[in-house]
């Protein structure tokens, strides 16, 4: 099952990568043939940039997320013991490579995992997480968080967030151009064509308007698929689903979050913003209570 879903999220991450890039190119011919007269134009810089965001954001995925939630680096045991020997022990039963360490100073109880493969990655706990959880249940998180290396959800989370991210740049910048007067330098220097510029114009700003909405939408769907196989895959290496399910108890019952980055906030093994949306279709994670339930049958 395990080796199955690592494939599958190997799979998965090539058909993430081809689904937003092909986002990002539609982005790209309609803000290109608006606002600069040329979709080919367009299509060819967005897919550039996309690409290059991408390589340069998964070779310093781990950097760049930890500066991000403004987590600082463990690199000595004696730095926090408890914390190092539990992620050291994790990794070591899940057969991956120690991971990097970091702490983030914030006293809701939280965690994640980053990185672009098992071999690159790290794992970040917050000081709420220490101080608030006993060490069964920081086990459960890091087998958690371990599990999410194992599995090679982190690769496939980093992905998503650099498109999505690429995806953002392009519909500022098209916004941008609506105030610069990018349509309307178009239509003097070719007259206008009246209905044909109007429907191109209408879909920019669909693509400018709905691209970030449906890259988030995208984001979170992954997040909230991944979260249930990580659960499940903590109990494998702990075979103690109550230090988990206590874990998330407490997790759910904190405060939000002061230093996490929103366009992270799906890494966190708990919404670090404790959002509650519509029929949670804009949630970053499953509700708690269904995956407690889940390791409760375990």
């Amino acid at each position: 099952m395990l080796y199955q879903q690592i494939a599958s999220n190997k799979r998965k991450t090539v058909l993430v990568v081809l689904g937003f890039l092909l986002l990002v190119g539609m982005i790209g011919a309609a803000i290109g043939y608006t606002f600069a007269g040329s979709a080919t134009m367009g299509v060819v810089f967005a897919i550039v940039l996309g690409f290059v965001y991408m390589f340069v954001m998964l070779g310093q995925s781990t950097d760049v997320v930890m500066n991000m939630n403004n987590a600082h680096e463990i690199t000595d045991p004696s730095q926090a013991p408890e914390l190092w020997h539990i992620v050291e022990d994790m990794a070591l039963v899940g057969k991956v490579p120690m991971p990097r360490v970091f702490i983030i100073d914030d006293p809701s109880p939280n965690a994640f995992a980053t990185g672009s493969d098992p071999n690159h990655a790290a794992v970040a706990a917050t000081t709420g997480l220490l101080a608030r959880l006993n060490r069964e249940e920081i086990e459960g998180v890091m087998a958690h968080e371990v599990s999410h290396i194992r599995n090679y959800d982190i690769k496939l989370q980093t992905t998503a967030l650099a498109l999505a991210a690429v995806v953002s740049i392009l519909a500022n910048f098209g916004s941008h151009s609506l105030f610069w007067g990018g349509a309307r330098r178009r239509d003097d220097r070719e007259g206008g064509n009246g209905i044909f510029e109007i429907i191109m114009l209408v879909l920019a700003l669909l693509a400018i308007v709905l691209g970030p909405l449906a890259a988030s939408m995208a984001q979170m769907a992954l997040s909230r698929n991944r979260e249930y196989l990580a659960d499940a895959s903590a109990v494998e290496l702990t075979r103690n689903p109550l230090g988990l399910i206590n874990a998330l108890a407490k997790i759910s019952n904190s405060e939000p979050m002061q230093a996490a980055d929103a366009s992270s906030a799906s890494m966190y093994i708990a919404d670090p913003f404790k959002g509650k949306t519509w029929a949670h279709l804009f949630d970053t994670h499953p509700p708690i209570e269904e995956r407690i339930a889940r390791l409760q049958k375990m």
